[in-house]
């Protein structure tokens, strides 16, 4: 890293680390496996198998994570469809009548993926 003046100038290899950093900030990775990460980095090609399980765990989580995001986004989705029946039709008889079966299509997977375990 160049210093001008006070002022540090970044290459493109210090930019790579630090969106590699981002990422796996953004990822849930705490600071002291990033730190570990690091040091496998410096250690050099030997460290390769750790680092790559790393990120394998680390995929896998958020994975998991946005599963469970569009499952939650699905029931906001679904809540939305439902609400805006009832207010077409001023109450939710007819709605109650089609859960879970006869649900329209375009809304049936959406309301099966909020709706599973």
């Amino acid at each position: 890293m160049e210093r001008t003046s006070g002022i540090c100038r970044f290459g493109d290899t210090e930019l790579e680390v630090l969106r590699v950093i981002e990422c796996l900030r953004k990822a849930g990775m705490e600071i002291k496996d990033i730190r570990l990460f690091m040091e496998w980095c410096a250690e050099g090609p030997s460290t390769y198998p750790k680092r790559k399980a790393m990120f394998e765990e680390r995929k896998a989580h958020m994975e998991s994570e946005i599963a469970k995001m569009n499952r939650a986004l699905d029931m906001l989705r679904f809540t939305c469809w439902y609400y805006e029946q009832a207010i077409q039709d001023g109450s939710e008889d007819r709605l109650e009548a089609l859960i879970p079966d006869d649900l329209p299509e375009e809304i049936k997977d959406v309301y099966e993926n909020a709706h599973a375990r």
